[in-house]
Order: structure tokens, then sequence, then C-alpha cells
């Protein structure tokens, strides 16, 4: 009867030790960035005119580095401002700006 109870115990304890060395992952954002960056970049001179419009009323002395655009036909913008910091922005085809 010891030797059942032994084998029972240790059965129970390899179980334990094999789970136990795998690393639980957490869910952390990443893959939601992933998917988000779905962007191929476009030439700047094939924006969409209301865009470019926006562009230069909202942000007057921007310089436009880059331009993407995705699969919805949302655009990202890589800008130099004024003042020489880089800025990202998002813009639907319509030239709306949108929060990302």
């Amino acid at each position: 009867m010891k030797k059942l109870v032994f084998a029972t115990a240790l059965a129970i304890g390899s179980l334990t030790i094999g789970t136990a060395a795998t690393p639980i992952i957490f869910h952390d954002g990443i893959m939601e960035d992933v998917f988000i960056q779905d962007y191929t970049e476009v030439a700047t001179s094939d924006l969409p005119t209301p865009i470019v419009n926006a562009l230069a009323s909202d942000y007057q002395g921007a310089m436009l580095n880059k331009a993407y655009v995705d699969d919805e036909n949302n655009y990202k913008l890589e800008i130099t401002s004024q003042d020489g910091s880089s800025v990202v922005l998002y813009a639907d085809e319509e030239g709306n700006w949108l929060e990302m």
C-alpha cells in the first residue's frame, strides 16, 4: 500500500513540475500594434487633394516626409513641423484627421 501511495504522489508531483516550467505569457498589446501598422508607402505626390489641403491649412509650414496608405484608404503622414519636431498624423481620404 505504501508503494501505491508513493507512486501516486510521484505521478502527481511530476505533472506539476512539467507545468511549472512552462512560462505564462500575458497579452501585452504588441500584436495589436502590429496589426494596426499595415500601411504601404506611397509617393507624397499621390496623396489625395483633400489631405494635401488639410495639411497645408492645419499644419502651415510643415514638411511632409513620408506617406503611407492602408487597405481602408486611411493615410499615415510623417511630417516635420516648423519647430523641427517629427509628428505622425493619420487622415482619411477626405482630409479628416483621425485619432490613433
